[in-house]
């Protein structure tokens, strides 16, 4: 497995990261998303905490007890869509281990760069861990993904769960994508964690990364995941790769609304020895 496309043509690309366009049932899938969050929201109504001073700087918090260990999930969209409201459906699976949520929205590209919805993300981790005295466990989905690597390399994170992630941005300058980012080759690098130092045993972090994509995503997909899993893996870090087979990139989040997942059952393991 190559860390390095294996073709450049803008098309080819554009291909392989427009993933709306290469599952065209998404809107079923992500309508899914939505009907599993207000139903989750109807039963254990989240309480709203501000991380910052902006509109959407806030996150949802599912509370499984005082002391219970909390994880974040950080929402995908390609750090210019969506937002908290889409994925209140993971908490009840959460909750049914005695695991605390929390859910943060940020702002979006091209409102502002990338760099600043990274800050963001320092942000709430920080606040996470001044609340409950332990840096989380952080999980997210594609631009959530991304995310949760950059707080693991930055020891803001006990652990981090990458799914679907996209851990090298240069791919994303020819596309559609990079319309809202607005990327040039220099931001590119300097945002990509693949290029960040890795995690260690002398940093104040966590040095486990899982990184899980689809089985049945783009090439692209599945070679960032092992890619970014072998460069850390490489340099001490404890990586997993994992392609659940079936899944294509809207999937690949149903199984964390099942309580009894093997991948919700790794993430609440990861919270209660972080």
């Amino acid at each position: 497995m190559t860390d390095k496309p294996p073709s450049s043509s803008p098309e080819w690309l554009e291909a392989e990261y427009n993933n709306r366009a290469a599952v065209p049932d998404h809107p079923v899938l992500m309508g899914r998303w939505k009907a599993a969050a207000e139903a989750a929201r109807a039963a254990h109504p989240p309480t709203t905490v501000a991380y910052g001073l902006g509109d959407r700087e806030v996150m949802d918090l599912f509370e499984a007890g005082p002391d219970a260990p909390i994880v974040v999930f950080i929402h995908g969209g390609y750090w210019q869509a969506l937002d908290k409201d889409w994925f209140s459906g993971l908490a009840p699976a959460f909750l049914a281990h005695g695991v605390s949520l929390a859910v943060p929205s940020y702002d979006l590209c091209p409102n502002v760069r990338l760099g600043a919805i990274v800050r963001q993300m320092e942000a709430v981790a920080d606040l996470i861990r001044a609340r409950g005295g332990r840096r989380p466990v952080v999980f997210g989905h594609s631009a959530g993904g991304h995310l949760a690597a950059c707080l693991l390399s930055q020891g803001r994170a006990s652990a981090a769960v990458a799914i679907s992630g996209v851990f090298d941005l240069a791919p994303l300058i020819p596309t559609s994508i990079n319309a809202a980012l607005r990327l040039d080759a220099r931001e590119a690098a300097a945002l990509s964690p693949i290029h960040w130092p890795a995690p260690d045993g002398s940093t104040p972090g966590g040095t486990v990364l899982d990184c899980v994509v689809g089985g049945a995503e783009t090439s692209e997909f599945i070679r960032q995941s092992r890619a970014m899993a072998d460069h850390w893996g490489g340099k001490g870090v404890e990586t997993r790769f994992e392609a659940p087979p079936g899944l294509n990139h809207f999937t690949v989040l149903e199984p964390l609304t099942d309580p009894d997942n093997a991948l919700v059952r790794r993430i609440v393991d990861l919270a209660r020895a972080g």
